[in-house]
């Protein structure tokens, strides 16, 4: 009786070591690899890719929810941290940055203010959160405002990572978009 309960202990405690250990796995590809707007301006000047930007502030809800909900999901992170050089962006930053020979500030405005870039970025539309797809010249493709849940992010993330943007009109990409939950595989770039 004693030796098959020190064996129901044992097993008990391989089995939490073993789905902690996974779970710790999950976690680990579900992080996305965040950078700052310099930190992608460097890594550019070495190897080209596509930016991905996320604008967010302090004081946001939908941003910490965007944050907790879809950029926490491993497909979504792997995808972006395969296809971009993502950044976490603060869209009411108090640095200043200077990119292509120019300053960018923050405004004050109001009770609170704005950044340049941020504004730069949003094309001037200033909503958290935002999410920005640029070009491998820092060219702007698309800002797309509001929250996005996974399951509306992946597909949008994929047509502008794998460059269908180029070629394909969005309602077509849209209708033959297969969710990579159900084929377990994100449509590779072209």
């Amino acid at each position: 009786m004693l030796k098959h309960f020190s064996t129901h202990i044992i097993l008990s405690v391989l089995l939490v070591f073993f789905f902690s250990s996974q779970s710790q796995k999950v976690q680990a590809q579900s992080d996305v690899d965040w950078l700052t707007w310099e930190e992608a301006v460097e890594k550019s000047k070495v190897e080209k890719k596509k930016i991905f930007v996320d604008i967010y502030t302090d004081w946001c809800g939908w941003c910490k929810k965007m944050t907790r909900m879809t950029f926490n999901d491993p497909v979504i992170a792997n995808y972006l941290n395969r296809n971009f050089y993502p950044v976490k962006f603060n869209g009411e930053s108090k640095e200043t940055i200077e990119f292509k020979e120019k300053e960018y500030k923050f405004i004050k405005s109001g009770r609170r203010g704005y950044h340049e870039l941020a504004a730069w970025l949003m094309r001037g539309k200033m909503g958290y959160p935002t999410v920005v797809f640029l070009d491998e010249e820092f060219k702007i493709i698309q800002p797309i405002p509001g929250f996005l849940p996974s399951e509306k992010f992946e597909p949008i993330m994929t047509y502008f990572g794998g460059g269908h943007y180029k070629k394909t009109p969005w309602e077509l990409y849209q209708k033959k978009y297969n969710n990579s939950r159900k084929k377990d595989a994100i449509p590779a770039n072209d």
